[in-house]
């Protein structure tokens, strides 16, 4: 009976309105952790069998159309109950996780990163980097992070490329 309250929630939160508000109750009560003043985009999917292993920190912006996968076989320590670790998708403060990203289990996006629009990420992320493609790779370092209030010349002003 759970799982299918799970998946009823999982599916309200897909379409109903207030992406810092409704959505973010939903998902709460699902069982993932969300931090304060976190934003989640429209139609983005968050871990629809085992919510409990999704933790995003405060003030983390989730594009629309992200997917988050915290589960798979039992690939992660979290998933099979080993260790310490309760959460198989880590997504720290001040994270930014472009639209239509898909994020793999095992991984941790660290403070102030950003996962650009489209990119699979399938291992770690810094803090304070900018990673792109499939699989993500680092493009950039980033002096601030990219927030829902940060201007985007601020922000674009503090982009260090990284050499290839």
């Amino acid at each position: 009976m759970r799982a299918l309250i799970v998946r009823l929630l999982q599916l309200f939160a897909l379409y109903s309105p207030g992406a810092m508000s409704v959505r973010i109750w939903l998902h709460r009560l699902r069982g993932v952790h969300i931090g304060h003043d976190a934003f989640i985009g429209f139609d983005a999917i968050i871990e629809t069998d085992r919510p409990e292993l999704v933790f995003i920190g405060d003030r983390v912006c989730i594009g629309v159309r992200t997917t988050i996968i915290a589960h798979f076989r039992g690939a992660t320590k979290a998933e099979r109950h080993e260790g310490s670790e309760r959460y198989s998708v880590r997504i720290c403060n001040d994270a930014f996780i472009g639209p239509g990203a898909l994020i793999m289990p095992g991984v941790t996006i660290a403070d102030g990163a950003v996962v650009s629009a489209g990119s699979v990420v399938t291992s770690d992320v810094p803090a304070m980097t900018v990673v792109q493609g499939n699989p993500a790779h680092p493009v950039a370092k980033s002096t601030v992070p990219l927030g829902l209030y940060t201007p985007a010349q601020k922000f674009f002003r503090g982009l260090r490329p990284l050499k290839r």
